[in-house]
């Protein structure tokens, strides 16, 4: 009867490249040392050194064909793990890129939307006429034309703080000018040349002034109110 047997079979296959070392080593002469897994595996190592050695081959190929498998599946898997993890980095710059976009789109629109009510507040002070004079409710009603209903109120305390609506008004100290009492007055020359007679003119300079330096009228007057002045 053949000494093989079902576990000596499973054990020396797992254990095949260990028995080959150690037969290697012995015939070489050195002297192996003893370790508690040789001593453990002793008896199944032995089982494969009796094999044939047709059957001894059988075995080893086994073996490093199992091992083989092994390492392919692992590769397999790692290989998933990889592109599972590069598919979630592309969809989430995919979606930046998406909502960046959509941001950018949005800001366009409201920028477009803005330079339209402008132009049209612009061009409603067409409808008053170049006067001598003009009378604080003129004034104001020029200045509703022009500035966006939800930053009016905070406009106008500016101008009520500054000039009380009066569109010569002069610093005797300073020289400030007109309704926002720019310093020097010759500034608002950038928006119009009647800038010393004209209150649309003046508004807006004032109007532009705010909204570049602050962002708007009521962030102007929150600066306004924590400084008393702008």
């Amino acid at each position: 009867m053949s000494r093989i047997s079902v576990r000596g079979f499973a054990v020396a296959s797992a254990t095949a490249v260990t028995a080959v070392g150690s037969v290697v080593g012995v015939a070489s002469g050195s002297v192996a040392q003893p370790n508690n897994d040789a001593e453990a595996t002793a008896a199944d190592t032995t089982l494969l050194a009796d094999l044939p050695a047709g059957q001894q081959a059988q075995v080893q190929t086994a073996s490093l064909t199992q091992q083989a498998d092994a390492m392919a599946i692992q590769a397999d898997a790692s290989a998933k793990k990889d592109a599972e993890q590069a598919a979630r980095v592309a969809a989430a710059k995919t979606a930046t890129a998406k909502k960046a976009a959509a941001e950018q789109a949005a800001k366009e629109a409201k920028e477009r939307a803005e330079a339209k009510k402008a132009a049209s507040r612009s061009a409603s002070v067409a409808s008053f006429p170049v006067q001598s004079s003009y009378t604080v409710a003129q004034i104001q009603a020029m200045a509703q034309s022009m500035v966006a209903g939800g930053q009016f109120q905070c406009f106008s305390n500016i101008v009520d703080h500054e000039s009380s609506w009066n569109y010569r008004a002069v610093n005797a100290s300073s020289g400030a000018y007109g309704l926002f009492q720019a310093l020097p007055g010759s500034k608002m020359s950038s928006v119009g040349a009647d800038w010393q007679t004209n209150p649309a003119t003046q508004i807006k300079w004032g109007l532009n002034y705010m909204n570049s330096r602050y962002g708007s009228p009521c962030e102007a007057w929150s600066f306004w109110q924590a400084n008393h002045w702008y």
